[in-house]
């Protein structure tokens, strides 16, 4: 009986020209879709639940309303020249004036100190002063707006002066354009890297385009598919870019495993047909279960009730799908019409595959080195990946602010005048609400100003602002923290606002108080990460189990996986804090030294990696079960799987390792960490754990490895490859010694 996998390559290999017409339409209705993926997206963070902060800014909303829109400030600075002097005062009104011929509908209001005469607006160095420009809105066209501000002060930008915008919209929009700049510089670095390795591992340049064509083309219709999800749910604008990373490394990964192995069919005498049946039945099945395997990975994040996670989780699991079906489809019908042509263009001295069968070879041979001395194997591998994982302990998480933007950049350089010259904190307030029924009474009174008095005594915040809704049920007080408010001084001020301050001045008082703002929402959701990370962890390594206990019908297999992949994952991490937190080689391998680690970047690896390890476990382990059901021969399964997919796996995963460090090469700090990050990991999985790792450890078991207790033996029997070979029974009760 044919598998599915087979059924549908058959059919797609038999009827090319009718699948790559399907295939054309669901590209041009996604490239269509696609085109529309920026209205589709947004910068800003949300989350499912209601955090303090978010508590504070409906109860901001309901009881004062929103107020004005969010505004921008432009930062005049003279090196020579003080606020007074003409020249100065002329050159700011020429900026106000611009803004002023901006189309109707972009800003409600612009105001300077030579308009009302507000001391705040000038430094105390008296060389420098603020331009407040309020925006209009809608909220969906605000970084539209900052940018047309943006725009507009640029073009009457006096080089006397050093005239720059910052704000909450411009540096998201800032972001937006960095991150789709970023995208550029991954795809121009690790595509002809990743062509290049393809070339090497086919030997021909006509098979090693081909995964990368159904990679391109997968991650356009995923991207169209997103765009469709993004007008219904909210989705983060990095959608695109982790859609693009995972896309290229899986579609150009499970392209790879498929094509090698229509070749060695064809090269075996098959039928052109009956090679990619056949590579569907074997690879193509490969390719559905560590798909399936990487989608449970990745659905850990959709746990966390947070926008961030869930676009990602959402965009990730959608190129793998499209991928997976992309492999199964579009696949067969190209091979079909290009048949050995696929081999064309050759490429000397590249491509040589030794057979399985045959002993000997690099791989062979360090295999056998291993299991000669499996202790000494585990020892050291061990050591070197917990020591790796140590400075892990040490993780701070936070989030990218504008601190982290490239130094040449309009917002960064606004950025520095404000912590220079007034107070980085005016990009954005921080709110203490304080929710009583009536906010006139003494004690409410007292609380406020006590609370004042130590903001005032506190050199981190800047001056307060009092506001009091209609009804006198609600008060807010409002100041600035100085620097970045999401560096690390700011949430230490913001701790001692909410743990000291607060508590001190409202003591006995009986009022309920949140604390909004950038800063406190940043913080909460810090938390949020921190409560719902065990959860994932849950998640993910239960429902690994569960599918390697299936594939493999052992429980040790499962365990030991799990065990490793934890390890791999925990070196990864610590090596991230290590280079990024830490500093140390961050500069020689042009990466930004930071206070704290994106907060959302460590589960992302987790489950990205963990889907990613598994795809390569899989694959390794499904051709050691199938020569240990023949043979039984524990040591000679381990020696045969290991050669006969090394130089594959091999090649993926370097061709993955291209990907991820062209998004480490970005200049968005985020992107960084998480390029960095999967790059190390992949190599570490695939060269510590995979060659060293899994053979030695699977030696010292024996055939303890494939263990399943006799109250498990109603398990569905799943051969991965498809294989027709017979199966032997699977041990039952106590592990039998010997092989």
């Amino acid at each position: 009986m044919l598998s599915f996998t087979e059924h549908v390559s058959r059919w797609c290999a038999s009827h090319p020209w009718l699948t790559l017409a399907f295939c054309l339409a669901v590209l041009v209705g996604g490239g269509y879709l696609a085109s529309g993926i920026g209205d589709s997206l947004t910068t800003d963070a949300g989350n499912t639940v209601e955090l303090e902060s978010d508590k504070a800014e409906r109860l901001i909303e309901e009881r004062i309303g929103a107020g004005t829109g969010p505004t921008e400030l432009v930062v005049v600075r003279s090196n020579n020249l003080a606020v007074e002097d003409l020249t100065f005062r002329r050159y700011v009104e020429r900026i106000q004036a611009g803004l002023k011929e901006l189309q109707p509908g972009t800003i409600s209001a612009t105001l300077s100190f030579y308009d009302t005469g507000d001391g705040s607006l000038v430094s105390p160095s008296r060389k420098a002063t603020i331009i407040p420009v309020v925006l209009a809105g809608p909220d969906d066209d605000l970084e539209s707006q900052a940018g047309d501000v943006r725009d507009a002060v640029a073009a009457i930008r006096d080089p006397a002066f050093e005239t720059y915008v910052t704000g909450e919209e411009s540096i998201g929009l800032t972001f937006t354009e960095i991150a789709e700049a970023d995208l550029q510089t991954a795809e121009l670095f690790g595509l002809p890297i990743a062509f290049v390795i393809l070339a090497i591992v086919f030997g021909a340049l006509v098979a090693a385009g081909i995964p990368v064509i159904v990679a391109l083309l997968s991650i356009l219709v995923s991207v169209g598919i997103t765009a469709v999800i993004g007008q219904q749910f909210t989705l983060s604008i990095f959608v695109v870019n982790v859609a693009t990373m995972i896309g290229l490394a899986v579609g150009i990964d499970y392209t790879l495993f498929i094509v090698e192995r229509f070749r060695d069919e064809r090269a075996r005498g098959l039928d052109k047909v009956d090679a990619i049946a056949r590579g569907g039945a074997t690879a193509g099945r490969t390719v559905l279960f560590s798909g399936l395997t990487v989608i449970v990975a990745l659905a850990g994040m959709l746990i966390i009730p947070d926008t961030i996670f869930r676009s990602i989780a959402i965009g990730a699991i959608i190129v793998v799908v499209v991928t997976i079906a992309a492999s199964m489809t579009l696949l067969p019908a190209i091979l079909s019409l290009l048949g050995d042509k696929v081999n064309a263009i050759r490429i000397p001295f590249t491509g040589r595959e030794r057979s399985s069968e045959k002993e000997g070879g690099f791989w062979d041979r360090t295999s056998r080195f291993v299991m000669r001395h499996p202790i000494a194997s585990v020892v050291v591998s061990v050591t070197i990946l917990v020591i790796a994982a140590v400075p892990y302990l040490g993780i701070e998480l936070g989030f990218a602010g504008v601190s982290t933007l490239p130094n040449d950049t309009d917002v960064y350089r606004g950025f520095v005048i404000l912590e220079e010259e007034f107070t980085a904190g005016l990009i954005e307030q921080t709110d203490v609400v304080i929710d009583a029924p009536d906010v006139g009474a003494p004690e409410v009174q007292g609380g406020i100003s006590r609370l004042r008095e130590l903001l005032a005594s506190d050199e981190a915040f800047g001056a307060t602002t009092v506001t009091i809704s209609e009804r006198s049920d609600l008060v807010v007080v409002s100041m600035p923290i100085n620097g970045d408010p999401t560096g690390e001084a700011a949430f230490d001020a913001l701790n001692r606002l909410r743990t000291e301050h607060i508590a001190s001045a409202f003591q006995g008082v009986d009022v309920d108080i949140y604390v909004g703002g950038e800063t406190a929402g940043s913080d909460d959701y810090f938390e949020l990460i921190q409560q719902y990370t065990p959860i994932v962890f849950a998640f993910v390594l239960g429902l690994s189990f569960l599918v390697l206990l299936v594939v493999f019908r052992s429980v040790v297999v499962p365990i030991k996986a799990l065990l490793m992949n934890l390890l791999s994952v925990g070196a990864a991490y610590g090596l991230l804090v290590l280079v990024f937190q830490e500093g140390i080689g961050a500069e020689l391998l042009g990466f930004q030294q930071v206070d704290r680690i994106e907060a959302w970047v460590p589960l992302f690896l987790f489950a990205v990696l963990f889907g990613l390890s598994m795809d390569y476990h899989v694959f390794l382990l499904s051709r050691v079960r199938e020569r240990y059901d023949e043979t039984h021969d524990n040591r000679e399964s381990i020696a045969f799987g290991v050669r006969s997919t090394a130089s594959i796996i091999t090649g993926a995963a370097l061709i993955m390792v291209a990907v991820f460090a062209g998004f480490a090469m970005g200049d968005l700090v985020m992107f960084q960490q998480m390029g960095f990050g999967l790059a190390i990991a992949v190599l570490i999985d695939a060269t510590l754990v995979r060659t060293v790792l899994v053979p030695a450890s699977m030696v010292l078991l024996g055939d303890a490895n494939w263990y399943l207790p006799s109250w498990l033996q109603w398990l569905p029997r799943v051969s991965v490859e498809g294989t027709t070979s017979s199966e032997a029974p699977a041990l039952q009760g106590e592990p039998v010694a010997g092989g």
